[in-house]
């Protein structure tokens, strides 16, 4: 029997577990039946020195699990699918976003909670910290685009992964349009066998 598989999704700048999109991955989680223990979300804090000890401690719960990043979240997945040898699933991934806030120093509102907090320098120099060069072991990787993305520019994360399986979709946006229809080649990434996937209730994500 097959072992099921673990993954940690890491949500990007300003979200939380109770974005869209991870809650539509927990929804097709339990549809397919996986161990609720096996999906873990952590609900991020704002430093990165912060959400890295958050998600160094989420890995180590894990036997080898799949990170899925999405936008500052991709960028998180980079650095850690490198450190600890994981496969990495990247949703519009920030690619040096460090370089971005640097003249960005201002009051911030996380969209779920309404917690309020100060971008500093210190948070741009923790980004900094992690940037890692392009995978050198591209197999380990794959990436999702979609041009409509109005927050970050596509293409950069194009050119910097482009030796890994890069799909860039027309159009959509920065929170991924269509993400529901992605599960099938999202669940075969994570090592789920496809014959699995005749659970999966598509209409519920309409």
């Amino acid at each position: 029997m097959c072992k099921s598989p673990s993954v940690v999704y890491i949500h990007g700048f300003n979200s939380s577990p109770q974005s869209f999109k991870a809650q539509q991955l927990r929804a097709a989680w339990r549809q397919l039946g996986l161990p609720e223990q096996h999906l873990l979300i952590p609900d991020l804090h704002h430093h990165p020195e912060r959400a890295m000890a958050q998600l160094h401690a989420a890995i180590a719960q894990l036997e080898q699990p799949v990170l899925i990043g999405s936008s500052l979240g991709g960028y998180y997945a980079t650095y850690l699918a490198q450190q600890h040898q994981l496969k990495a699933l990247l949703i519009n991934p920030a690619v040096r976003p460090h370089t971005l806030f640097a003249n960005f120093t201002t009051e911030q509102e996380n969209l779920y909670s309404g917690e309020r907090w100060l971008l500093t320098q210190a948070h741009v120099q923790a980004l900094a910290a992690l940037e890692v060069p392009p995978p050198a072991d591209a197999e380990r990787f794959s990436v999702w685009l979609q041009t409509g993305d109005e927050t970050l520019d596509y293409w950069l994360a194009e050119q910097y992964y482009s030796g890994c399986s890069v799909v860039i979709e027309q159009g959509g946006d920065h929170g991924f349009q269509r993400f529901a229809e992605h599960f099938p080649a999202l669940f075969a990434f994570v090592g789920l066998e496809s014959s699995a996937l005749q659970k999966l209730d598509f209409s519920a994500f309409e």
